[in-house]
């Protein structure tokens, strides 16, 4: 089959999403009569960038029908979760949040409460909603996202919950209204879904297969994007070293970087996440040569440990993932290298713990996203022997974050007296304006908040270990 067919074969028709917006203009409609005002949506996005990307579009999409968007619950029509499944913990915020609107509902029976995003797309949590939560109006899952004006017309229209969370392995729905929650900061999906199936990972159950955007897609959104003067793109995908292979586009991720670097205008290029198991050398001469790409490379190595590795089926070895650092190194000698890990996965002992804290010592990381394992139902990892109590697997966290934070310290020490171009981006609580550098450090420095959405030069002049503080001078 030829590689465009494929493409679409995964691709929502445009039959459809000209149905979606018959639907929006009904819900217009109805909203228009039932209200002698403008109505006002709430929505709330747990978890990763992709999610918050998939909320920008959720709001767009709420606009088109003919909401306002409000920051305060209070003020809302409709209230909607964007729900994340990595944690146990985020499960439990979710299903308290949404039990804290009990009484609401039974005070506006014309309020609407929705909940969508991974969460949902699990099946004991849809008939957990269903059985105890009867005041939720719709149950959406990711593979729907594109169908929210039907399901909020047949709700409107019917009074009745409905439940749309189908088994698939995902579409991609283009030309989706967006909402975007900066002006000068965006996100671009460039894929969807994962294939790797990591045994503690719910991902792939949650978001389906691997698919990868038109090559043309992104570059022709990307290019809207800089005529807009935004700043900052970040490419977002579970595994977005992977992309093009599923469908295969005849493009690779090295292609694609450059292929967005040579689009005219002042702007940065990050991306995430990047699998070990998917980086190439290519890839990482394409980050040295392109002058627009970020130098600075999340890599997620989860454990130091090969048998935890193999156990967690990443793919990669030790080995691999420090050689894959050298060269880097190599050919980005300013790199900067941020990483997850899992702390206290079933049945690691507390030398394989070791083996963590002494690639964290090889490797010099600039930060870390540190996670005690969390046990998700229908992966592998969770039916594993899990001797460790929580207890000691926290000491391990603290252990694991002294190391780090010793080697935070001596980074972040010897970039005092250097300059950086930073990205303004937001007014500290202290007063100051927050720039982020290429390598995703906050520098925190007195200044006018106009700066806000621009490049500035700012030299250090003080470091506490995560964030840098200094002073303008261009």
């Amino acid at each position: 089959m030829p590689a465009e067919q494929k493409q679409n074969s995964t691709a929502v028709s445009a039959q459809t999403l000209s149905q979606q917006q018959g639907y929006a203009d009904l819900v217009r409609a109805v909203l228009d009569a039932q209200y002698a005002r403008t109505p006002k949506a709430f929505v709330h996005t747990y978890g990763c960038q992709g999610n918050v990307a998939d909320g920008e579009r959720i709001k767009g999409m709420l606009e088109a029908m003919g909401y306002a968007l409000t920051e305060r619950v209070d003020d809302a029509d409709l209230i909607l979760f964007n729900t994340c499944a990595i944690r146990e913990h985020a499960e439990d915020r979710v299903f308290g949040n949404v039990g804290a609107l009990k009484n609401r509902k039974a005070e506006n029976r014309n309020l609407r409460i929705l909940l969508c995003g991974c969460m949902m797309q699990q099946p004991r949590v849809a008939e957990k909603l269903r059985r105890s939560y009867p005041f939720v109006d719709i149950v959406f899952g990711t593979h729907v996202i594109h169908r929210l004006p039907e399901l909020l017309y047949r709700n409107l229209s019917t009074g009745k919950r409905v439940y749309e969370l189908p088994d698939s392995d995902g579409v991609i729905a283009e030309d989706l209204p967006i909402h975007r929650d900066s002006s000068f900061k965006a996100w671009l999906p460039i894929m969807y879904g994962c294939n790797n199936f990591c045994s503690y990972c719910i991902v792939p159950y949650v978001r389906g297969r691997e698919r990868s955007r038109a090559p043309e897609a992104i570059l022709a959104e990307a290019r809207e994007l800089v005529a807009q003067g935004y700043k900052e793109i970040t490419l977002l995908g579970q595994n977005v070293n992977s992309y093009g292979k599923y469908p295969d586009t005849g493009w690779n991720f090295a292609r694609l970087l450059r292929e967005l670097n040579a689009i005219e205008g002042d702007f940065i290029l990050r991306f995430m996440t990047s699998h070990p198991k998917d980086c190439t050398h290519e890839l990482l001469d394409t980050m040295a040569a392109c002058d627009k790409v970020a130098k600075h490379l999340h890599l997620p190595f989860q454990s130091g440990c090969n048998r935890v590795l193999r156990e967690m089926n990443r793919g990669y070895t030790r080995e691999k993932y420090l050689d894959l650092l050298q060269y880097a190194y190599a050919v980005m000698p300013s790199l900067s290298v941020t990483s997850d890990v899992i702390v206290g996965f079933p049945g690691e002992t507390y030398e394989e713990f070791l083996e963590t804290v002494s690639l964290v010592k090889q490797a010099k990381f600039t930060s870390m996203y540190t996670f005690i394992f969390s046990s998700r139902p229908g992966t592998k990892a969770a039916s594993l022997p899990d001797p460790v109590p929580k207890e000691e697997k926290s000491r391990w966290l603290q252990e694991l974050l002294r190391a780090q934070e010793a080697i935070a310290d001596e980074r972040t020490a010897a970039m005092v007296g250097r300059e950086y171009r930073v990205l303004c981006e937001s007014v500290a609580k202290n007063g100051r304006i927050e720039g982020r550098t290429q390598g995703n450090i906050i520098i925190e420095f007195p200044a006018d908040p106009a700066v806000i959405g621009s490049f500035r030069t700012v030299r250090v002049t003080e470091s506490l270990i995560w964030i840098l503080r200094g002073e303008l001078t261009d």
